[in-house]
């Protein structure tokens, strides 16, 4: 036979779960968009965490100041987007093609973007802290990098530790 008192903590508990459980929730729910044509969308401002874009078109698209933190740009056609003052940490962009884009004061610090196309794109303050780089590329960079992230306080020739 339980106790009463047995039976009041193992209430006390259940209702203490119950409310951890009620309690969380999912800053953002991650979404795919796996192959989809996004040219010219606006995502500006938005909370994106985690969301899947592998292999879409989003060229032209404005991603300024966007939480891409953990998303899936593998692939994908960023060409002329504005990624102005976006947050990429720790985003895959493996193979993600940024040409012409701008990426003004952008924070892609522990990105994976071996393979990424970065021609022509606007790097002025963005912060590349922990980015693994092809090296080519890294180079290609160092020559055009300048200014300091305003968020994170870093040089961004620093962070690509350029000569």
């Amino acid at each position: 036979m339980v106790s009463r008192s047995s039976l009041c903590r193992m209430f006390v508990a259940t209702l203490m779960v119950l409310a951890l459980c009620l309690s969380w929730v999912s800053p953002a729910q991650a979404t795919s968009y796996d192959r989809q044509s996004l040219r010219n969308s606006d995502w500006s401002n938005q909370d994106l965490r985690g969301n899947d874009y592998t292999r879409a078109d989003m060229a032209d698209a404005d991603m300024s100041h966007t939480n891409l933190r953990g998303v899936r740009l593998f692939d994908t056609t960023l060409a002329r987007a504005n990624m102005a003052g976006a947050d990429m940490s720790g985003a895959t962009l493996d193979g993600a093609r940024f040409y012409q884009a701008n990426l003004t004061d952008a924070i892609l610090e522990g990105a994976y973007a071996f393979g990424t196309d970065f021609r022509e794109a606007v790097i002025d303050g963005a912060d590349f802290t922990d980015v693994l780089l092809d090296p080519k590329v890294n180079k290609m960079l160092c020559a055009v990098a300048q200014g300091t992230n305003p968020v994170t306080g870093r040089n961004t020739r620093d962070t690509l530790y350029c000569p």
